[in-house]
């Protein structure tokens, strides 16, 4: 089964490797990378398929165009679930950071080692990021280079915040300067930091509930009124009889654009909108537009519903009124 799945793996190009071995990495994912790439290309073949013959059976959609659809769905979702984890990692990582910080420090004022100092701060409350010091700790207690080991520590967490932190702590060693007065000072400046961050956030929240209602409710609320008026209207239009040689102000003519069309439409557009404003969400709470893909599902889902709910509601209210 191995040599099936490494056989799939040499389909994808080697940027593509590279960048899911540092995904897994970030996401404490141990598995060989070729083993990985050929289960998931093949599981998600295969249950494309069985979704595919499932529409095809049931509902006599396109085979081919629900496979495309959702081998691609699923290729997103794999690599969106292993970014967010990385995130996630990051994240939490940049949360605990100056706790951290601020133990070593304490540590290293009792006089013990660098190695000791880092063994000691590995809290269980520090979740992966513990396992992190206790590997660093280790690898120095082992002979390698301190600064080695730090740097190696900061390529196996996506977190920006830790980067610079250990920038600072490889130069404070280099320069030979007091390095748990370095530590507590990185420590206090990026609980300010985060202390900024979140004024920051609280004050552009009313963007984010505007945005929010806008596309979740606003949007699909609009447009299943609209699509209801254009059914009425060409409902009302169809069973209006003219007669020959009648001289009326106005005239009118056959609407040609079908409901079944308004639906889609709206429904495209609604599900854009979605998707745009998820990824505005993402840069304005996060500055990263990624970070606004997780909104893109319960915002598709909750515009959508509301979309055929005010459509169902309008129906039962004035389907016996104009017949539709």
């Amino acid at each position: 089964m191995f040599s099936i799945y490494r056989l799939f793996a040499r389909i994808f190009p080697r940027n593509i490797k590279k960048d899911t071995i540092k995904l897994l990495e970030y996401s404490n994912i141990d598995v060989e990378i070729n083993r990985f790439l050929g289960f998931q290309l093949t599981f998600s073949l295969l249950l494309s398929a069985a979704v595919a013959v499932y529409l095809l059976l049931f509902f006599n959609y396109s085979f081919w165009i629900v496979l495309a659809a959702s081998f691609a769905s699923m290729q997103t979702f794999i690599y969106l679930y292993l970014v967010f984890s990385a995130e996630k990692k990051g994240s939490f990582t940049d949360s605990i950071l100056p706790d951290a910080l601020q133990l070593m420090a304490s540590n290293l004022r009792t006089g013990i080692t660098i190695e000791k100092a880092l063994f000691m701060a590995a809290r269980p409350e520090f979740g992966p990021f513990k396992k992190e010091l206790d590997r660093v700790g280790k690898e120095i207690a082992m002979g390698k280079d301190i600064t080695m080991a730090l740097r190696d520590l900061s390529s196996r967490i996506k977190s920006e915040k830790l980067e610079k932190t250990i920038y600072l702590i490889i130069s404070g060693i280099k320069s030979g300067g007091e390095l748990a007065q370095l530590l507590e000072r990185t420590a206090q400046d990026l609980r300010d930091q985060e202390i900024m961050d979140k004024k920051i956030r609280a004050s552009i929240g009313m963007y984010k509930i505007f945005i929010f209602i806008a596309i979740g409710f606003a949007a699909p609320f609009l447009f299943s009124l609209s699509s209801m008026v254009v059914e009425i209207l060409s409902k009302t239009f169809s069973e209006i009889s003219i007669p020959k040689g009648g001289a009326i102000p106005l005239s009118l003519s056959s609407v040609s654009i079908s409901i079944d069309f308004i639906k889609i439409f709206s429904l495209v557009f609604i599900i854009t909108s979605c998707i745009l404003g998820s990824l505005v969400l993402g840069l304005i709470s996060k500055g990263r537009k990624k970070d606004g893909a997780k909104y893109i599902i319960p915002l598709v889902i909750l515009s959508v519903a509301i979309f055929f709910v005010i459509r169902f509601a309008m129906t039962m209210l004035l389907g016996g009124v104009f017949g539709i």
